[in-house]
């Protein structure tokens, strides 16, 4: 059954009973006392698929729980959906497992008084995962401390264990408990769980050897094979393949898609640690479990004389190590069976089919026999040693009976005989309790009961378990009786003994209809949920369970801890015949009967949708039979034989007053009395109820109904009314709540402003006066009078400073400090300026440096010495005034490989007659030329120039002097260039004759040739004149720009 879930749902888990019932039409009724039409069949199961596809799976009758297997996860079972059922009572919340596990544990505590509940229904429809889920509760929900929790955690760890060892594949359920189980939880006075005892009923054993089509042994045989260890397995003798061992492979269905059998073994092993067991009762158990598997494979032959022989001594080594037997002993105990007559042991050699009998009756036995010891193993781990002081302090129990329910298959052996007589057993207890509860709540009330007229079926249990005259004693009887007893003889035995009982039928006692559908083999019981037909074959095998004498000897010799303590040796020297198989359960359920009967019951009916196990899939078929084999119809009728409804006065009273004004909004005096009132204003009819001494009594649904819709129509004026008040309400708070706080904030502000403008006055008035005592202190020393005034002149200077820095080199502003920061004032300004530099320097490009290093050159030469000097310090120095183009190619040619660093057009003076010549000038590495179109005039070495000549006028005349040793040479050149600084500076650096330019005041004197000399007057006049005088100078006028 899934139910595996975790978060929170959205399907009204705190929808109370009443509340849901609005929405009847969509999502049924969440408690079937309340349908209309309570005796109809057809409208119960509507009314549970309503609920089944709205993913509502629990539905009440009155306290009974019926579960629809949903298939599916449902997000219904978080510790959050945990803590909403926790002490809540009973119908305040939607119905659900943890309500039938809270109510329980809440009586169990309150009244102190053991419970139980009681889980019911066929294979597949989650009776297994109920019992989980209400462990979880338990363990999630209960006190805790590091005992309680060891107890808790063996009480959910003993749950994989047995399901591995006691659950199985069958067709109806991948998870089928093949065993009925009772188990005990104890609590003690604080209300944690401390202990627990667990009973199991009628383990089916036949599933060891054989299993139908599509079914599967116990999950403990495919967990070892799958998950065990290659060293476990190789201990063993084991293969990983299932399909290599007998027992396995009849079913065909070695693998499920819906189990892991490698991770269910890592849980199982797990578990096995938790519970307390060592690694060699673990080591026993897994080898008795693969011992199993070994007999399967035990082969025989028959000799000459048709006596069985063994033919794999390879499975006889294992089997005699793994349980610990001599292998002959157990060879022979397999082939002979030993028989006592009149004192004298006899040996008789076995057949064919009498050997495979005595191999599966020892399998079965050796695996039954283990599974009790695992139970009896996990009950020790469980067990509770009582307070030293008992009394009020001793341990209640609450009791969780997860047992199968009533089977129908095509073929009905002796295991659903038993099964089914168990649920008759179930289904008479649930009765007589219902009808005892029911009586008992009617008396508590005062209200007259009224018999009920139901079906007891005490006539069918009786008819199983009389004494003599029953069929299980007819069977025992059969079994016990000398002579060739066979299953037909006891089929005729029964036809003798109950061939009135108007639930029995054979063939032989049928009618010629009847005898159709049933074979000479079969006998037919008319069970509470209907007709079910037996086959008797294999009845007496089955409920004589024999095991042969000299194959209990050979296991009493077992050196395997738990196969010798299973089969003890009082077995052998015991004269009394063994019980039955029969007698012992229905003695054992008869202690179980005893064990309900002094417990509260509690009921959770389980049911199947469909047999494909398919989520959403609602078969109204098998609902339908399920519906009638639980007894649910039958438990309905009983609920509702008297009153649909009931509630205490004051739950009642709380819910509906406001549908009268007399009740509306409290009512002052007694609850009983407010109900009267409240009942008469609905016009309730007399026979629609009664009032008890505590409760209300409804005998109609539809009188609840409408009163409910009543309650909804209300709901909405109250509703209204109650928004219009509370909003009225809610807004004047929150307006006085703002006037106030405005108030408190303007009352706070004020203050703070008061606060804030007198400490600013007072820290004005402190600092007025201490600067004005250091400034008359100002020209003494630093001490107390004085150290805040110069502070403050000291940090007034620096932020000044800050805001007014130098924008550049060129920027010469400096602020004017006070006499005591002058020393640190000049110290900060060479810094700046260092830095500014340094910055600056850091920021120009190389042709930027090569043009600075020019103009710190003609300032050196031409500054405050030459009137046209500042004009040329704005004008960037250009690398040529001549492109190549405009320098004729002969010249170029005739230069070669000298580079030409300048070029400039200039005017040539003529020596004698002193004419202007238009020439260019070009400097290279070595020399100067002078050039007249495509003809070198003069070439001047760097070598042979002694210097230049230039006037302090604004005029643009220079003379270069050259050697005159050199007969080459022809004198000094008189040259005029529109860009005297420019060349002047370039021809100095090139030729390196910076020093050695000459700046004349009034003439200047050059050579014109060998021995003769020129002179250049100048002058200073309003404009540039040039021309020679009549005193043979050239004389030069030249307007003066700046005064030096």
């Amino acid at each position: 059954m899934k139910f595996r879930a975790a978060a929170a749902g959205s399907d009204g888990i705190r929808l109370t009973m009443e509340s849901a019932l609005t929405a009847r039409d969509r999502v049924g009724v969440q408690d079937f006392v309340l349908l209309e039409n309570f005796t109809s069949e057809a409208a119960f199961i509507e009314n549970l698929r309503k609920r089944f596809k709205e993913n509502l799976i629990y539905t009440y009758i009155g306290s009974v729980l019926v579960s629809v297997n949903p298939y599916k996860d449902l997000e219904i079972y978080s510790k959050q959906h945990m803590e909403r059922y926790r002490g809540v009572s009973f119908y305040e919340v939607s119905p659900h497992l943890y309500a039938i596990a809270d109510n329980s544990y809440r009586s169990l505590r309150i009244e102190r008084k053991d419970q139980c509940i009681l889980i019911s229904g066929e294979s597949g429809a989650g009776k297994t995962e109920a019992t989980k889920k209400i462990l979880q509760y338990y363990a999630v929900t209960c006190p805790a401390s590091d005992q309680v929790e060891t107890v808790k955690d063996r009480l959910l760890q003993s749950n994989p264990v047995l399901e591995a060892f006691g659950n199985a594949k069958t067709l109806r359920n991948d998870n089928s408990s093949r065993f009925g189980k009772y188990m005990d939880v104890q609590f003690d006075y604080k209300g944690a769980p401390v202990g627990g005892h667990i009973l199991n009923y009628l383990l089916e054993k036949s599933r060891v050897v054989h299993q139908n089509h599509g079914e599967r042994n116990f999950h403990i045989f495919y967990q070892l094979l799958e998950g065990g260890e290659d060293d476990l397995l190789r201990r063993l003798g084991l293969e990983k393949n299932p399909q290599q061992y007998h027992y396995l492979v009849k079913g065909q269905c070695a693998r499920v898609s819906s189990i892991s059998d490698k991770n269910d073994w890592k849980v199982v092993r797990r578990a096995l640690s938790v519970i307390n067991f060592n690694d060699n009762e673990v080591e026993d158990l897994l080898s008795i479990v693969a011992s199993v598997l070994h007999l399967g494979n035990v082969q025989f032959a028959a000799d000459e004389q048709g006596n069985a022989q063994v033919t794999t001594e390879n499975q006889i080594k294992y089997l005699a190590r793994l349980l610990g037997v001599e292998g002959s002993v157990l060879r022979e105990a397999l082939i002979h069976k030993t028989i006592i007559a009149k004192g004298e042991e006899l040996v008789s050699p076995l057949n064919l089919e009498q050997a495979a009998y005595a191999r599966d009756a020892l399998a079965k036995a050796v695996y039954g026999r283990t599974f009790s010891w695992l139970v009896n193993k996990i009950n020790k781990s469980l067990a509770y040693k009582e307070a030293e002081c008992p009394g009020w302090r001793s341990a209640t129990v609450l009791g969780l009976l997860d047992i199968y329910g009533f089977e129908v298959f095509q073929h009905n052996s002796f295991e659903q005989f038993c099964i089914n007589y168990c649920n008759e057993k179930l289904q008479q207890l649930f009765i007589e309790l219902t009808l005892k509860s029911e009586q008992e709540e009617y008396e508590s009330e005062g209200i007259a009961w009224e018999p009920v007229q139901y079906f007891n079926n005490k006539i069918i249990c009786d008819l199983v378990e009389e004494k003599f005259k029953g069929i299980i004693s007819i069977l025992d009887e059969e079994c016990l009786r000398p002579g060739d007893a066979t299953d037909m003889t006891f089929l005729e035995k029964l036809e003798e003994t109950v061939k009135n009982h108007p639930h029995f039928l054979t063939h032989k006692l049928a009618d010629q209809k009847t005898r159709k559908s049933l074979g000479r083999e079969e006998f037919r019981l008319l069970h509470y949920a209907g007709e079910v037909t037996y086959s008797v074959t294999g009845f007496l095998d089955k409920n004589n369970d024999l095991l042969f004498r000299n194959l209990k000897e050979t296991m009493c010799n077992s050196e395997n801890t738990i196969v010798n303590h299973c089969f003890e040796r009082t077995e052998l020297t015991d004269k009394k015949r063994p019980e039955t198989a029969a007698t012992q359960f229905k003695n054992s359920l008869s202690k179980l009967m005893e064990i309900l009967m002094s417990k509260e019951p509690s009921y959770i009916r389980c049911i199947k949708p469909n047999d494909a196990k398919q989520a959403g899939r609602f078969d109204e078929v098998l609902i339908r039979h399920q519906v009638k084999y639980l007894g649910l119809m039958e438990n309905l009728r009983v609920r509702r034989a008297g009153f649909a409804y009931r509630r205490k006065y004051e739950i009642f009273l709380q819910r509906y007053k406001s549908l009268c004004s007399e009740t509306w909004p409290t009512w002052e005096g007694r609850p009983h009395d407010g109900v009267a009132v409240l009942v008469k204003h609905l016009g309730y009819k007399q026979e629609e109820y009664k009032m008890g001494r505590t409760k209300i009594f409804i005998r109609f649904p539809k009188t609840l109904f409408a009163t409910e819709d009543a309650l909804e129509i209300r709901k909405q004026s109250l509703a209204t009314k109650i928004q219009a008040t509370w909003r009225g309400f809610y807004w004047r708070q929150k307006f006085l709540h703002l006037k106030h706080s405005a108030i408190t904030i303007q009352s706070w502000w004020r203050g703070t402003q008061g606060r804030r403008k007198a400490s600013k006055k007072k820290w004005a008035v402190e600092t007025i006066r201490r600067f004005i005592k250091g400034f008359i202190y100002r020209n003494y020393p630093r001490c107390s009078e004085n150290e805040y005034f110069l502070d403050y002149i000291r940090y007034s200077f620096l932020m000044n400073l800050k805001r007014n820095l130098p924008k550049n080199v060129l920027d010469k502003s400096w602020p004017t400090p006070p006499p005591s920061l002058y020393e640190v004032s000049q110290l900060l300004r060479q810094l700046c300026m260092q830095n500014m530099v340094w910055s600056y320097c850091k920021r120009i490009s190389p042709e930027w440096k090569q043009q600075l290093d020019q103009k710190v050159v003609a300032s050196e030469m031409f500054k405050g010495k030459k009137d046209n000097y500042p004009q040329s310090v704005p004008r960037l120095f250009i690398n040529t005034r001549l492109g190549t183009e405009e320098i004729n190619p002969k010249v170029l040619q005739v230069l070669g490989n000298e580079t030409i660093k300048y070029a400039v057009p200039v005017v040539k003076y003529d020596r004698k007659g002193y004419k202007a010549r238009v020439r260019q000038l070009l400097l290279t590495q070595n020399a100067i030329f002078i050039v007249e179109e495509a003809k070198i005039k003069q070439r001047i070495d760097y070598a042979n120039l002694t210097g230049i000549s230039v006037s302090s006028l604004s005029d643009s005349l220079f003379v270069l002097h050259v050697r005159c040793e050199d007969n080459k040479q022809k004198g000094d050149v008189v040259l005029q260039s529109d860009h005297v600084i420019e060349t002047l500076t370039k021809t100095a650096m090139s030729a390196d004759k910076i020093n050695n330019v000459n700046i004349s005041q009034g003439s200047i004197k050059f050579t014109i040739g060998q021995g003769k000399e020129g002179i250049i007057d100048f002058t200073s006049g309003s404009e540039l004149l040039i021309a020679k005088a009549k005193n043979g100078h050239l004389a030069v006028v030249a307007p003066r720009l700046n005064s030096r």
